[in-house]
Protein backbone atom coordinates (compact mmCIF):
# COMPACT_ATOMS: atom_id res chain seq x y z
CA UNK A 1 0.00 0.00 0.00
CA UNK A 2 1.38 3.40 -0.98
CA UNK A 3 1.62 5.92 1.81
CA UNK A 4 -0.12 9.23 1.15
CA UNK A 5 1.98 12.34 1.66
CA UNK A 6 1.30 14.15 4.92
CA UNK A 7 -0.12 17.65 4.60
CA UNK A 8 2.42 20.11 5.98
CA UNK A 9 1.06 21.31 9.32
CA UNK A 10 1.84 23.62 12.21
CA UNK A 11 0.54 22.24 15.50
CA UNK A 12 0.18 24.79 18.31
CA UNK A 13 -0.43 23.17 21.69
CA UNK A 14 -3.60 24.38 23.38
CA UNK A 15 -3.33 22.29 26.54
CA UNK A 16 -3.25 23.71 30.07
CA UNK A 17 0.42 24.75 30.50
CA UNK A 18 0.70 26.16 27.00
CA UNK A 19 -2.56 28.07 27.34
CA UNK A 20 -1.35 29.62 30.57
CA UNK A 21 1.85 30.68 28.76
CA UNK A 22 -0.09 32.35 25.93
CA UNK A 23 -0.53 29.70 23.24
CA UNK A 24 -3.98 30.97 22.20
CA UNK A 25 -2.33 34.21 21.05
CA UNK A 26 0.38 32.19 19.27
CA UNK A 27 -2.27 30.18 17.42
CA UNK A 28 -4.08 33.39 16.44
CA UNK A 29 -0.81 34.90 15.18
CA UNK A 30 -0.30 31.99 12.78
CA UNK A 31 -3.84 32.13 11.40
CA UNK A 32 -5.46 29.13 9.71
CA UNK A 33 -3.04 28.46 6.88
CA UNK A 34 0.28 29.94 5.85
CA UNK A 35 2.68 29.07 3.00
CA UNK A 36 0.92 25.76 2.34
CA UNK A 37 0.92 24.69 6.01
CA UNK A 38 -2.34 24.00 7.78
CA UNK A 39 -2.34 25.57 11.26
CA UNK A 40 -4.00 23.47 13.96
CA UNK A 41 -4.59 23.95 17.68
CA UNK A 42 -3.87 20.58 19.30
CA UNK A 43 -3.83 18.68 22.57
CA UNK A 44 -0.75 18.28 24.76
CA UNK A 45 2.55 17.82 22.93
CA UNK A 46 4.32 16.70 26.11
CA UNK A 47 6.67 19.68 26.42
CA UNK A 48 4.91 21.49 29.26
CA UNK A 49 8.07 22.83 30.88
CA UNK A 50 9.02 24.71 27.72
CA UNK A 51 5.61 25.98 26.65
CA UNK A 52 4.11 27.26 24.44
CA UNK A 53 5.12 24.50 22.04
CA UNK A 54 4.80 24.56 18.24
CA UNK A 55 5.48 21.46 16.11
CA UNK A 56 6.01 21.72 12.33
CA UNK A 57 5.49 18.62 10.20
CA UNK A 58 6.60 16.83 8.13
CA UNK A 59 10.01 18.33 9.04
CA UNK A 60 9.51 17.48 12.74
CA UNK A 61 10.81 20.81 13.95
CA UNK A 62 9.72 21.58 17.49
CA UNK A 63 9.77 25.18 18.71
CA UNK A 64 9.66 26.14 22.37
CA UNK A 65 8.60 29.15 24.40
CA UNK A 66 7.01 30.60 21.27
CA UNK A 67 5.40 34.00 21.69
CA UNK A 68 3.24 35.89 19.18
CA UNK A 69 6.18 38.14 18.29
CA UNK A 70 8.19 35.02 17.24
CA UNK A 71 5.58 33.93 14.70
CA UNK A 72 6.48 36.32 11.82
CA UNK A 73 10.10 35.07 11.84
CA UNK A 74 9.00 31.41 11.93
CA UNK A 75 6.64 32.07 9.01
CA UNK A 76 9.16 33.97 6.87
CA UNK A 77 12.33 32.01 7.63
CA UNK A 78 10.98 28.48 8.08
CA UNK A 79 7.55 28.07 6.49
CA UNK A 80 8.27 30.27 3.48
CA UNK A 81 12.07 30.09 3.34
CA UNK A 82 12.71 26.50 4.40
CA UNK A 83 15.24 27.29 7.14
CA UNK A 84 14.18 26.55 10.73
CA UNK A 85 14.63 29.28 13.34
CA UNK A 86 17.44 27.72 15.35
CA UNK A 87 17.11 30.06 18.34
CA UNK A 88 13.55 28.79 18.96
CA UNK A 89 14.19 25.07 18.35
CA UNK A 90 13.49 23.01 21.46
CA UNK A 91 16.91 21.92 22.82
CA UNK A 92 15.37 18.85 24.48
CA UNK A 93 14.39 17.52 21.05
CA UNK A 94 16.98 19.09 18.74
CA UNK A 95 20.23 18.24 20.48
CA UNK A 96 23.20 20.36 19.49
CA UNK A 97 26.73 19.88 20.70
CA UNK A 98 29.21 22.71 20.94
CA UNK A 99 32.89 21.99 21.13
CA UNK A 100 35.49 24.51 22.15
CA UNK A 101 38.28 24.93 19.69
Amino acid sequence: MERLPQQPSVFVCQHHSCLLAGSAAVLAAFGEEVAGYKVVGCECLGQCSTSPTVRVTPEEIWYYRVQPEDVPLIIEQHLKGGTPVEAKMNPRIHLRFHYGG
